[in-house]
């Protein structure tokens, strides 16, 4: 090994390093034991896997795939095709890899396209910047029989700002619930983002309608992405593992909306958040989450003081980030953004 001569010659390991293009660490990383492995650059020269298709492989793929007769099937279909008549060219995954190599792996047929869809990203700062909303079955009293809970969130403070429980699922009753959030949060003409999921509830033409009416930002989570309304589903959790939640069923719509009551103001008022360092979400929400941090700080520093001994590092941290992000990005990107 050439860095191995250097050294040997009187060179520093860390400078013959950095003349190869590598650091210190990525070559003791290579050099356990000092067994000597290969060289792991991404610029450096390797040899083709042993099952690497050759060169008239490659055009007997292009040549099958692109034949009138197996153009219009997808390599899923071309291969056993080839199977049935004793022939094996190469692999779907090869056909397909080498269709998207030549470019001629396109979308067809009448179905929309896939679209790409960006990460919802979204950072609030105080209440009533960023809600997120969801639906979820509540059961009823009989195996297959559901009630439906639509719950609206603060992602700042964690409040349940509004829910209602309803038999069906329906644009409507999405309306409805968004304006009786608004009404009672009284912030009819905020800027607030709205995130939710892709159900028919969320993109019916009367809720839509409805948000353009209240002024309110639609924000949606990817397809297949399931921890895009991560807040939602979080909070439905706690509804459903709550002592208080019937194992059998609610007995009717009435008992589930009781139950939706009590819950509401047990989790707004009783429950300390751990995710907010154990105030509860309406004291967060009024901004009272401060004043309640202090007073703790006191009583520790005062706990310290009687009994220094025992505290071998400072008091816990009592505070929260003033940023409460809906998909954070990574820490390079925000440092971009600030610069």
């Amino acid at each position: 090994m050439l860095i191995t001569e250097a050294v040997e010659g009187g060179a520093r390991k860390a400078l013959a390093a950095r003349e190869a293009g590598i650091t210190l660490r990525t070559l003791e990383r290579w050099t356990p034991e000092d067994a000597v492995k290969a060289d792991g650059r991404p610029t450096a020269s390797r040899a083709a896997p042993p099952n690497k298709l050759s060169a008239e492989e490659r055009r007997a793929v292009l040549e099958i795939a692109t034949s009138p007769r197996a153009a219009p099937l997808p390599p899923t279909q071309i291969v056993p095709c080839l199977a049935d008549e004793g022939c094996y060219v190469a692999s779907e995954s090869s056909f397909y890899r080498i269709l998207r190599e030549e470019n001629c792996q396109h979308h067809r047929g009448r179905a929309r396209a896939p679209q790409p869809r960006p990460v919802p990203r979204h950072c609030a700062t105080a209440p009533n910047q960023l809600w997120a909303w969801d639906i979820t079955y509540l059961p009823g009293p009989v195996v297959g029989m559901f009630f439906f809970l639509y719950l609206v969130l603060d992602v700042f403070s964690r409040k349940i700002v509004a829910h209602e429980v309803h038999a069906v699922e329906s644009s409507p009753h999405a309306a409805t619930l968004i304006e009786c959030a608004v009404r009672r949060e009284g912030v009819a003409g905020s800027v607030i983002v709205v995130h939710q999921d892709n159900g028919s509830p969320m993109k019916g033409s009367t809720y839509l309608a409805k948000l353009a009416e209240l002024g309110l930002t639609p924000s949606y989570s990817r397809p297949g992405v399931s921890d895009d309304n991560a807040y939602a589903e979080s909070l439905f959790r706690t509804c459903k593992y709550r002592p208080t939640f019937p194992a059998n069923g609610f007995a009717d719509i009435d008992q589930a909306r009781q139950y939706m009551l009590q819950f509401a103001r047990w989790y707004n008022h009783e429950h300390k958040h751990r995710n907010l360092n154990f105030v509860s979400p309406a004291e967060r929400h009024r901004g009272e989450d401060a004043a309640i941090f202090t007073r703790r700080i006191a009583v520790y520093e005062a706990a310290r003081e009687c009994h220094p001994e025992r505290w071998s590092r400072t008091i816990r941290d009592w505070s929260l980030p003033k940023e409460v992000w809906l998909n954070r990005p990574p820490e390079k990107q925000l440092l971009r953004q600030a610069a």
